[in-house]
């Protein structure tokens, strides 16, 4: 099942088309898509009872999806889950993973346009998973359990406000507004043939950038729901960036970084992809 937001309304997305999911439940659901993990199950329930009705609107361009989650509680980002990725950067791979936050203002859509502060903003194309129930101290193996969907991310990171300082600053570099496109929709998990195991990449202005798989990670989805939920609960529509492959701007020989007037595409095997063209943002400088 493809959960989305389209002109900013919750919709089911199939391949013919779209239902709007207010006016085809009579107002049982609301049209606002943050609201629908409050009653995850339910709604489970009534869309998969739909069956194979027809849609009430066609299939929508990029340009009307939204990003399928805007107000989550909390966002979670995992740091150097893939082993190649952390020797790209030379650090050793981690015992523990490492977590952050990004600020839920860093939200936006798998079509958005993404103005970068300066001229050290990398790319991190990542799997990004929606909570749907509640999780608290959950085993490994019940993990999946709570899983809404998965979405196609980038974990847009400008590398000197992220390094700076005694301590680096992962929140504030992560956070710049639209440096968390997502979408283009959510994808239950039954969906997909192996969700463990996942394609994804990126590139910029149709050169490849990064490429790898889902199996790599060295902490697996439900690994992280378990070790994060340990300790903070997790709550419906709260978010996790999973990590990144290898291939980022900041591990190259000399490193490189985006530029205004190139376009950002991120995708994910059996969930989608994102396009996001990039311009210069207010005060955009060298650094």
């Amino acid at each position: 099942m493809r959960i989305g937001r389209v002109s900013n309304r919750l919709a089911l997305i199939g391949d013919e088309g779209v239902v709007d999911v207010a006016t085809a439940s009579d107002g049982a659901f609301a049209a606002d898509p943050d609201r629908v993990f409050a009653d995850w199950d339910r709604f489970l329930d009534w869309a998969r009872g739909r069956g194979s009705e027809r849609a009430d609107a066609p299939v929508p361009t990029p340009e009307e999806l939204g990003a399928p989650v805007l107000a989550p509680a909390q966002v979670f980002g995992i740091g150097l889950n893939y082993r190649a990725h952390a020797a790209e950067v030379a650090v050793e791979p981690p015992d523990v993973p490492p977590v952050f936050t990004k600020f839920r203002s860093c939200l936006t859509g798998p079509a958005s346009t993404v103005e970068l502060p300066s001229d050290r903003v990398d790319w991190e194309v990542e799997l990004v998973v929606a909570i749907g129930r509640p999780a608290e101290r959950v085993p490994e193996e019940k993990a999946w359990g709570h899983v809404a969907g998965l979405m196609v991310g980038q974990d847009l990171s400008e590398r000197s406000v992220q390094l700076a300082g005694p301590a680096p600053q992962f929140s504030l570099g992560k956070s710049y507004p639209g440096f968390g496109p997502t979408g283009p929709w959510l994808v239950t998990p039954d969906e997909l043939s192996d969700r463990d195991d996942l394609a994804l990449g990126c590139e910029v202005d149709g050169e490849v950038r990064q490429e790898g798989r889902t199996s790599q990670m060295i902490f697996s989805v439900p690994e992280l729901i378990a070790r994060i939920s340990a300790i903070c609960p997790l709550l419906p529509g709260d978010l996790i960036f999973t990590g990144t492959p290898s291939g980022v701007g900041m591990g190259r020989k000399p490193q490189v970084f985006l530029k205004p007037g190139s376009v950002l595409t991120s995708t994910i095997e059996g969930i989608g992809r994102l396009r996001n063209p990039l311009v210069a943002g207010p005060g955009h400088a060298e650094r």
